[in-house]
C-alpha cells in the first residue's frame, strides 16, 4: 500500500544518508513494510536484521559499538562481504538493544558511506529512559503514524475522489453532492476500520464492504499493545497503571468535560500515581496528548497548562473497537452522544499525522475550542469539530469575538463553504490541512 511516509524516506536518501535514520512509531502501523519496500526499490543491495528475533545479531552490539568491528561481525555472521557503497542496512526492533542506539553515533562519525535505517516499537519510551549517552545530533529521527484518511482513500482506489476533495479545499467550492455523499460514507467506514494497515488491507480485500470487515484484527492489535506493556515494563505495578490509563481513555472521552481526570481512573487516583504511566503511553505513540494552552499567543507550547490535557487513542478504529460501538450505528449516522468523542479523536489523529502538536483553548467560563493551530501566514486558527450537520456554537463565536482570528475552521458533515469568516470543511477533508 502507498504511504505518505515514503516521501520522508526519499528525503533522507536525497540528503546523502550521512545520519542513520530512526523511524519512531507504535506497533503495527507498517514501519517494517514501508522501509523494506523503500530499500528494495532504491538500492542495489539490502540487508535486514531483527534484533528482537535474532540474539546473535543483538549480541554483536553487546560486545562492541565500533562501526568497523560491527560490520566485520555481520560479514562473519552472513558469511559474505558487505558492499557498503551499494548496501542499505535495516535494523528492526532495536528497542531491545541500547548499545545498538549508542553505536549509531560511530556510524555517523565514520568516513565510510554507511546507509542505515532502524525502527522499533516503543522507541520513544526507550529514548525517554535512555541510560547511556543518546547520540543527539548524530541521527535523523522521523515519526510515523497509522494511515490517515488520505492514505485510506488511495488504498481504497479512490484517488480521483481524493484529488477532487483537495481541489474543493483549495478553492473552498462545494463538492458535487453525489461525491460529497460518497466521501462521507467512506469517512464513516474509516471511523470503523481506522488506519492500521492490516485492517485497511482487509477492508479493501473485501471490496470496501464494512459488513465483511474482520473487526478482530483491531482487537488483536489492541491486545498486542497491552502485551507490550507487560513485556517491556519491568515493574509489574507500573504495568498495571499503564494498562488502567489506556483502557480508561474511551471513558474519559465520554465525559462532558473531556479533560483527563486522574480520579476518573479510580477514586484515589492522583497525578503523582499516574503521571509516569501517561508519559509512557505518549512516548510509545499509542496515545495522543492535547494540551490546554492558557494564552493564544505564539509559541503555543510555552503557554500550556501541564495539568490540563486530553488524551486520545492513536487510531480511531481502536477507539471504536474499545468503546464497543456497533458499525451500523456509525454507517447509518444514528444520533448518539459518543459520536462526538470518536469524531474528535479522528481529527486529533489526522492533525498528528501531519506532524502537528495538539493544543486546545478554554475560556474562564465553559467555552472550549477543540483545537488551535498556528500558521506562519495566518496566525493562530481555531478549529471546531462537529460530528454532524448541526454547527451552532457559542464557543466559536466567543473565541472569534475575543481574538479576531484571520478565519476559523469548522469540521462537520456539511459541504465546503466560507461564510462569516468561518471555513466550513467536511470531516473527510481534514487531511488537506497543511
Amino acid at each position: 500500500m502507498q504511504r505518505l511516509f515514503e516521501k520522508k524516506l526519499l528525503d533522507w536518501k536525497n540528503s546523502g544518508m550521512k545520519k542513520p535514520l530512526m523511524v519512531v512509531g507504535a506497533r503495527q502501523i507498517g514501519k517494517t513494510y514501508i522501509i523494506e519496500k523503500f530499500a528494495k526499490e532504491n538500492f542495489e543491495q539490502y540487508l535486514y536484521f531483527n534484533l528482537e528475533k535474532n540474539s546473535e545479531i543483538r549480541n554483536i552490539f553487546e560486545s562492541t559499538i565500533d562501526d568497523k568491528k560491527i560490520i566485520s561481525a555481520l560479514e562473519l555472521f552472513l558469511n559474505k562481504k558487505i558492499d557498503i557503497e551499494k548496501t542499505i542496512l535495516f535494523f528492526d526492533e532495536v528497542q531491545v538493544s541500547e548499545n545498538f542506539i549508542v553505536s549509531l553515533k560511530y556510524f555517523n562519525e565514520s568516513n565510510n558511506p554507511y546507509k542505515i535505517i532502524c525502527a522499533g516499537s516503543l522507541l520513544g519510551v526507550k529514548i525517554n529512559r535512555f541510560k547511556s549517552s543518546f547520540p543527539v545530533g548524530k541521527i535523523r529521527m522521523e515519526f510515523m503514524y497509522p494511515m490517515n484518511f488520505e492514505e485510506f482513500l488511495v488504498a481504497s482506489g479512490k484517488e480521483i475522489l481524493k484529488n477532487k476533495i483537495e481541489e474543493c479545499y483549495n478553492t473552498m467550492s462545494p463538492m458535487p453532492e453525489f461525491a460529497h455523499e460518497q466521501a462521507i460514507q467512506l469517512y464513516r467506514n474509516y471511523l470503523c476500520v481506522g488506519g492500521m494497515p492490516e485492517a485497511v488491507n482487509d477492508f479493501v480485500e473485501n471490496n470496501l464492504d464494512i459488513l465483511k470487515f474482520d473487526s478482530h484484527i483491531i482487537s488483536d492489535i489492541k491486545d498486542m499493545y497491552i502485551a507490550d506493556m507487560q513485556k517491556y515494563v519491568k515493574n509489574s505495578l507500573e504495568t498495571v497503571k499503564i494498562e488502567k490509563v489506556y483502557k480508561n481513555i474511551p471513558s474519559q472521552l465520554a465525559k462532558d468535560n473531556k479533560n483527563f481526570q486522574y480520579n476518573f481512573i479510580e477514586e484515589s487516583g492522583r497525578k503523582r500515581k499516574y503521571e509516569s504511566s501517561i508519559d509512557w503511553l505518549v512516548a510509545s505513540k499509542m496515545v495522543l496528548i492535547n494540551y490546554n494552552s492558557k494564552r493564544m499567543e505564539i509559541p503555543l507550547k510555552v503557554y500550556i497548562d501541564e495539568n490540563k490535557f486530553k488524551l486520545y487513542l492513536s487510531d480511531v478504529g481502536i477507539l471504536t473497537s474499545m468503546s464497543e460501538v456497533k458499525f451500523p450505528d456509525i454507517m447509518l449516522d444514528k444520533t448518539f452522544l459518543y459520536k462526538g468523542a470518536i469524531t474528535e479523536n479522528y481529527i486529533a489523529q489526522e492533525l498528528s499525522s501531519k506532524g502537528e502538536s495538539l493544543y486546545y483553548w478554554t475560556s474562564n467560563r465553559s467555552a472550549e475550542i477543540d483545537f488551535v493551530l498556528y500558521s506562519q501566514e495566518d496566525g493562530i486558527i481555531p478549529i471546531e469539530v462537529k460530528s454532524g450537520n448541526n454547527v451552532k456554537s457559542a464557543s466559536l463565536n466567543m473565541y472569534i469575538n475575543k481574538y479576531n482570528p484571520k478565519y476559523a475552521i469548522r469540521f462537520s458533515t456539511r459541504n465546503f463553504g466560507f461564510e462569516n469568516n468561518i471555513k466550513s470543511i467536511p470531516l473527510y477533508a481534514a487531511f488537506c490541512i497543511k
